[in-house]
């Protein structure tokens, strides 16, 4: 197989990763493989539903990061895995799997990914998506009630006490090793050309 580009998306919950990867799997259809932090989340089978729910999902520690730094190269040598898949709902791993196959173009979608040196290490590209703070507690307050089953009292809580201190003390700093920086994320096309670009050229 050929060389696999390897490109990381970060930057904070709601700032618009989602929205850069789908843009560009949606162009470069077949050659383009994603792969996902948040399904590496720890499982938590032996606590509760309510223990589950209190824990601090935007640490690093809450990830199994090492699997996925596996996943990934042997996703490179050309192996297919079986990806975890993590039931927002309950707060923990499912028992299903999510076969993902290698491509020439992988990217690796995660607030945290760039904060992980096992993972900036396998990245030819590290993007980060720097996105106001207003906007992306409004876009995380949106699809945690619709789509993951959230009370918005429950996703203004866990903002206030996890997701904006471990944004500023993990997520924000680790843009220092972005070698792109894209204010508004989808919405910037003069930084979406390029990108687009670059993965063209690989492509071709």
């Amino acid at each position: 197989m050929d060389k696999t580009l390897i490109i990381g998306i970060a930057g904070g919950s709601g700032s618009g990763k989602s929205t850069i990867t789908e843009m560009i799997r949606s162009k470069f259809e077949g050659d383009v493989t994603v792969i996902r932090h948040d399904d590496y989340y720890k499982a938590q089978h032996e606590k509760t539903i309510e223990e589950r729910a209190k824990q601090n999902y935007d640490a690093p520690e809450a990830f199994d990061t090492d699997l996925m730094a596996e996943h990934i190269h042997l996703l490179r040598q050309g192996f297919s895995i079986d990806c975890p898949v993590y039931d927002y709902t309950i707060h923990d791993r499912s028992d299903q799997v999510r076969r993902i196959e290698p491509a020439r173009v992988m990217i690796i979608d995660g607030i945290l990914i760039l904060a992980e040196p096992k993972l900036r290490a396998l990245m030819d590209i590290k993007i980060y998506v720097d996105t106001d703070a207003d906007l992306r507690i409004l876009r995380r307050i949106r699809r945690d009630v619709r789509d993951r089953g959230r009370s918005l009292e429950s996703v203004i809580e866990q903002y206030v006490s996890t997701v904006k201190p471990m944004h500023e003390m993990y997520v924000e700093p680790s843009k220092r090793y972005a070698d792109i920086i894209i204010p508004e994320g989808g919405h910037n096309m003069v930084a979406m050309e390029m990108i687009m670009n670059r993965v063209r050229s690989h492509l071709n």
